[in-house]
């Protein structure tokens, strides 16, 4: 119940840091560079984006001490409709049916992934043989996708480098969840262990192929790709890594369902977004 609990907290703080900073960073569009920069350090709107965007990784990093990885990162997709709430709510103007609809598809898809795979297992990391083989294969689809996408236009290659961006999390999510055991066992081993640093360098990855993402195509293109990808991977590398499990057989069909809700769910929120935006250009 932890993990759950601290894991909806770190998608609307998410949604937070995203819906106040990209207030602050529209506000100052016409700008670029290091003015930009410096000018942002002193909105309060961004400052306070950066502290939800801070609080939502301790959140996320509690959630994974807790909990499955198969588990937390799949509720980290609530991201979206908080985003869209908040949205509403700091523009003064209610969801349209879209939205709603939207929403209710998102979380309907969810719980009916999340109640049928029933992920469980103590999440201990397996042994260096399996983490390597798994970082290979990692490192394997990321360029294939990153290369795919030089060879791809627009939608296609928005939706490509959204999918390698959402597995960059979902690894980065890996390293996170035993950098938190790691500093519950001994909090002095965390500067010689190798974890953190994996962490760290694999954020920083994820974040980049995010913002060629979103630089790409629109985010219709983009975001449904980084929804679906980020707990697909996660519940394969909660099975392959951490030795967790989820329910196999006929439970595969309202999973794979409810996999499907979320990826329509995810594109029509996209798109009720980036309406959003492009209304709010116009009307600057």
């Amino acid at each position: 119940m932890i993990a759950v609990v601290c894991a909806l907290l770190a998608a609307a703080a998410n949604a937070a840091a995203s819906v106040l900073q990209r207030r602050a960073a529209g506000d100052e569009a016409e700008r670029g560079g290091l003015r930009l920069f410096w000018d942002l350090l002193h909105r309060p709107a961004w400052l306070a984006g950066v502290g939800a965007l801070i609080a939502g990784f301790v959140l996320q990093a509690a959630a994974l001490s807790n909990g499955q990885l198969a588990l937390v990162q799949p509720l980290l997709v609530t991201e979206l409709p908080f985003t869209m709430v908040l949205i509403s709510v700091v523009s003064r103007s209610g969801l349209d049916r879209r939205a709603w609809l939207a929403t209710g598809l998102l979380t309907v898809g969810l719980a009916l992934f999340l109640t049928t795979a029933a992920p469980r297992g103590k999440g201990v990391a397996a042994g260096a043989a399996a983490q390597l083989a798994a970082g290979v294969t990692t490192v394997a689809v990321l360029v294939a996708l990153v290369v795919a996408a030089r060879f791809l236009v627009s939608a296609a290659r928005a939706a490509a480098l959204g999918a390698a961006s959402g597995i960059g999390f979902a690894f980065t999510a890996t390293f996170m969840k035993q950098t938190t055991t790691l500093f519950q066992r001994d909090a002095s081993a965390l500067p010689t262990s190798w974890q953190p640093y994996a962490m760290v360098a694999t954020g920083l990855c994820a974040f980049v192929l995010l913002q060629a993402a979103l630089r790409s195509g629109t985010l219709i293109a983009a975001q449904p790709a980084l929804t679906i990808s980020d707990p697909v991977a996660s519940v394969l590398y909660g099975i392959t890594i951490f030795g967790e499990e989820i329910r196999t057989g006929i439970w595969v069909v309202p999973e794979a369902s409810g996999i499907g809700l979320m990826l329509y769910g995810s594109i029509l929120l996209a798109g009720s977004l980036a309406k959003r935006d492009q209304n709010s250009q116009r009307g600057t």
